[in-house]
């Protein structure tokens, strides 16, 4: 699920990005074009319902491609991304539109 808050001090936009409920991780990274693909580099915090999430701000105006990375070998999508495109390993990657 995404959560997005426009910034009126600068054309951003935080972005919360939240994993599904019935996630069954000990850890998730958020990766996608925004932190070029590192997985190491947005941890996602774990909440009490399960789930996980991560605030990241990005310009507006702009599509970005991500994906859950799961205990580092799992990749999820966000199934209430904005949109989704094919990526080359096989499979669609998730969409945030700001």
């Amino acid at each position: 699920m995404l959560k997005k808050r426009y910034l009126k001090s600068k054309p951003a936009c935080q972005v919360t990005f939240y994993t599904a409920c019935e996630l069954d991780a000990e850890n998730v990274a958020l990766v996608g074009d925004f932190n070029e693909w590192n997985e190491a580099a947005t941890p996602m915090k774990p909440l009490k319902d399960g789930r996980f999430k991560a605030t990241v701000e990005l310009p507006v105006d702009q599509r970005f491609q991500f994906r859950y990375l799961v205990d580092n070998s799992l990749w999820h999508n966000d199934w209430k991304a904005d949109q989704y495109v094919p990526n080359p390993f096989s499979g669609d990657n998730s969409v945030v539109e700001v």
